[in-house]
C-alpha cells in the first residue's frame, strides 16, 4: 500500500487463491490461463470502509466465476 488510509477507510489484508489451479497443480498439471502460483494464497491490501465493502471490491477484481476464492479478510494495524 503506497498511502495511508484517510477518513473512515481501513486497510484489509485479503488472501485469494484459484480453486481450479490448486486442483490442477495437485495433479501436476497447469491451468491454461492462470499461472501455477495461483494455487497458493495471494495476499492483497484493500482500502475499504468495512469488511463487507472489502469483500465486494475483491469479488469484483477476482471473480468467483473464474475460480477465485477469498480465503480470508483481516483488518490490518497501520
Amino acid at each position: 500500500m503506497l498511502r495511508q488510509p484517510t477518513g473512515d477507510h481501513r486497510v484489509f489484508e485479503v488472501s485469494v487463491y484459484n480453486r481450479e489451479v490448486r486442483r490442477l497443480v495437485k495433479e501436476n498439471r497447469s491451468h491454461r490461463l492462470f499461472d501455477d502460483h495461483w494455487a497458493d494464497s495471494q495476499r492483497h491490501d484493500v482500502l475499504a470502509h468495512d469488511e463487507r465493502e472489502a469483500r465486494m471490491l475483491v469479488t469484483q477484481h477476482f471473480p468467483p466465476d473464474d475460480g477465485l476464492v477469498i480465503e480470508s479478510i483481516q483488518p490490518t494495524r497501520l
